[in-house]
């Protein structure tokens, strides 16, 4: 059944703050529903800019008399060269000279449109982190703003507003939030720190973030999502691959990192000595591109586009669309491998497989839950402690023993200082053929990640994690701090262990925070 969707958005009271022959150009083109913006720059024509184009308001250039008459009416300009209406949603950006005055105004009218959202409320009301993607202009936040008032009927929504384009302007958030909260930033650079602010002081199901696009912000969107709060975003970029290249985003699904192989295992899979692959679990658990109005591409599962797209051969999107009549269609893009990629190509998208998340080699098996029938296999360590290795194959309940001899073994693991020194045994190895794995570090987290990736064992609760032991050991950091340790620092664990900590600290009235990366990233408990 098509909707109509319903328009508000109080365009009279953006058009009462420009200048009087502006407004009456404005209004002789007889389109005000499709207008986008007005832009006033000293010197030059005013110029309105629609949904199909630009128009020239007057062949008079804007004079500062015009600038000082709109920036009288809007008051205090923000740090960010943003102002607003009081309670409606359009945004006036300045732009300044070198003695910060100013110059230029671009006045962009703010809608808000009931319905548009309609055609991703599956994937809101489905409880999963989104985030989304798209140009200026093609409604990102309208769209943010909508899942804001749907999700706030029926949890606790807290939206972070740091130029008020969400809530509008002014103490009292515009009625198109519907009844979700709106906390407000001093400085854009503050952003951050309100996002935590928020999930600590007011106890939110969801948070609503306008425009991730700081370092900052990333890592606190990755400790809010690991808080187990539903998070809805927007960030810069149009599409999967611009944000895999951005260094500084990249975090929100899982970054990106090089990983050197040796060159019998490059040469074995045909690839470039470096390839790529995921560090750690996404942020957020879809990607929704934005590539028109009413067109959407949507990645359902981040972590399986992101891999597939490392790999060279990108899984199809779901694209939905929505006609003139209000139908939403859905169907499969039409995904084929990247032109010339490889099984590990040399380039962001066509570069091979997906390593095993502790070392070079690939798991090329289909992951499983189940244990049965799977092939014992005989595992060499060399500076791996065989003591851990066996308690990992005990907890993992897969069929492998540890050998000491590299004759009688099937895999050989080590550890990367080992193996960048180029020790003996490891060349031997591989003039062997033997499959050769390489960890990060000496730890039973790293061990179980070997094993599991080895047997493609489910991905459930990171490879064999004991949800128990981790409850132990946090209550007894937890009481360590309320018997006066000023903090503790639990060990690294995976997204889902953090998860578990961080809901505990809570309810024990204790502070906790996630610091470092993946996969030496840990939680911090403490008292405030």
């Amino acid at each position: 059944m098509s909707k109509k969707l319903q328009i508000t958005d109080d365009l009279e009271a953006l058009l009462n703050t420009l200048p009087e022959e502006v407004v009456a150009a404005i209004r002789e083109t007889e389109d005000t529903d499709n207008l986008l913006e007005v832009i006033l720059d000293l010197g030059r024509v005013p110029t309105a800019r629609f949904v199909d184009g630009e128009v020239i308001l007057s062949e008079t250039d804007v004079t500062r008399a015009q600038i000082d008459h709109v920036v009288q009416q809007l008051g205090d300009i923000d740090a960010d060269n943003r102002a607003g209406l009081e309670r409606t949603l359009h945004r006036i950006s300045a732009i300044r000279n070198r003695r910060q005055e100013i110059v230029g105004l671009t006045c962009r009218v703010g809608r808000a449109v009931y319905g548009t959202s309609d055609i991703i409320e599956d994937i809101i009301n489905a409880g999963k982190s989104i985030l989304l993607l798209g140009r200026p202009g093609v409604g990102k936040t309208t769209m943010l703003r909508e899942a804001a008032r749907i999700l706030a009927d029926n949890k606790r929504v807290v939206i972070v507003d740091t130029s008020n384009e969400i809530g509008g302007d002014g103490d009292v958030p515009h009625p198109a939030v519907g009844r979700a909260r709106r906390m407000q930033v001093a400085t854009p650079s503050l952003q951050h720190e309100v996002m935590i602010e928020a999930v600590e002081n007011h106890n939110p199901e969801v948070i609503v973030i306008d425009e991730i696009g700081r370092q900052q912000e990333a890592e606190a969107a990755r400790t809010i999502g690991e808080r187990g709060v539903q998070l809805v975003g927007t960030a810069h970029g149009n599409t999967l691959d611009n944000l895999m290249l951005n260094p500084t985003l990249s975090d929100l699904i899982g970054g990106i990192e090089s990983v050197t192989l040796s060159d019998d295992e490059a040469r074995r899979r045909g690839t470039q000595k470096t390839v790529l692959e995921r560090r750690s679990p996404p942020t957020f658990d879809v990607l929704i591109e934005i590539q028109q109005r009413d067109r959407l591409s949507i990645h359902l599962d981040i972590a399986a586009a992101v891999d597939a797209l490392l790999r060279g051969f990108p899984l199809p999107a779901e694209i939905r669309t929505r006609d003139a009549e209000g139908q939403i269609r859905v169907e499969k893009e039409q995904a084929s491998p990247v032109p010339g990629a490889r099984r590990g190509g040399d380039s962001l998208g066509t570069r091979g497989a997906l390593r095993l998340s502790n070392g070079p080699e690939i798991a090329s098996r289909p992951r499983s839950s189940s244990r049965k029938n799977l092939k014992m296999t005989r595992i060499f360590a060399y500076g791996v402690a065989q003591n851990r290795l066996r308690t990992a194959i005990s907890q993992l309940r897969v069929p492998a023993e540890v050998v000491r001899d590299t004759s009688e073994a099937d895999v050989f693991v080590t550890l990367r200082s080992h193996y960048r020194k180029r020790q003996q045994s490891v060349m031997d190895a591989e003039r062997r053929g033997m499959p050769v794995y390489v960890l990060r570090a000496n730890t039973s987290t790293q061990v179980r990640k070997f094993l599991s990736d080895l047997f493609a064992l489910s991905d459930d609760f990171s490879a064999g994690d004991d949800v128990e032991d981790i409850k132990n050991e946090t209550q007894d950091a937890i009481a360590a701090v309320l018997n006066g340790e000023r903090w503790v620092d639990l060990p690294s664990g995976s997204a889902t262990v953090r998860r578990i900590q961080h809901e505990m600290a809570r309810s024990a009235e204790l502070t906790s925070h996630s610091y470092g990366k993946e996969p030496r990233r840990h939680v911090r408990i403490f008292r405030e």
